[in-house]
């Protein structure tokens, strides 16, 4: 006669990643707040617009810039913390392939754009800077660069690397997975923004369901694993 010890639950030593999620979409979208038409009036322009409405808006609102870029800076380390800490729980459940090393390099990525990105709208809003009209409009293209369709390409490798794991283990709700994978998809097609204006659109398709999916990832994926229940005789010796 045998008795089994009651198993215990092993848990993921981190952070709550849901709570990451939510940190990283209020940084980033109050980062957006000031740049805005909530924000005040000009509003950040598009990379359709003329060189003179370009260097017409960050000669008229250095401040509102300099604020969007300290916020994105600080939103770009929650999402490095964040892609860390997921692939971290997805090893911790015994995920193996390569998904989890993808989206790591994913995360990561997006994040030092993200920096860079802050780091160019920072310059920007230095007094002298967009007096500089082609100076101006050369540093706006590369910001758009890094913020725009680099964002996107690199977030979809991150959605797509947690994605497909979720997806065939199902350790989360059929959705998130397959709401993974299609802004995958529109990240990765979101690279011809580069030279089709007109693929400008997957940029915002990606990143906004992102904050979606982010979330329910953070609060869908388990955070422990049961060990194994250790078989004892009744007299208390080893089987």
């Amino acid at each position: 006669m045998s008795a089994s010890a009651a198993p215990a639950p092993l848990r993921h030593p981190g952070p709550h990643l849901g709570a990451l999620a939510i940190v990283f979409t209020v940084l980033f979208l109050a980062g957006l707040y000031p740049v805005t038409w909530y924000g005040g009036m000009p509003y950040f322009p598009g990379p359709w617009e003329p060189a003179q409405t370009i260097a017409a808006f960050f000669q008229a609102r250095p401040t509102a810039v300099a604020l969007c870029a300290f916020l994105h800076f600080g939103a770009a380390i929650v999402l490095g913390i964040f892609a860390a800490s997921t692939v971290s729980r997805l090893e911790f459940l015994g995920v193996r392939a390569a998904g989890p090393k993808i989206a790591l390099f994913g995360g990561f990525a997006t994040a030092f754009f993200m920096i860079s990105n802050a780091a160019v709208l920072w310059a920007m809003a230095h007094p002298g800077i967009a007096q500089d009209s082609a100076l101006t409009v050369a540093l706006y293209d590369l910001g758009f660069a890094l913020g725009g369709p680099g964002y996107s390409v690199l977030l979809g490798l991150l959605s797509a690397g947690i994605s497909i794991p979720l997806l065939f283990r199902r350790t989360a709700p059929r959705w998130i997975p397959f709401l993974g994978l299609a802004l995958a998809a529109c990240g990765e097609l979101s690279w011809l923004s580069l030279e089709f204006p007109k693929a400008l659109l997957l940029i915002p398709l990606t990143r906004f369901p992102g904050f979606v999916w982010m979330i329910a990832v953070g609060f869908a994926l388990p955070n422990s694993i049961q060990e194994p229940s250790i078989q004892r005789p009744a007299n208390g010796e080893m089987q």
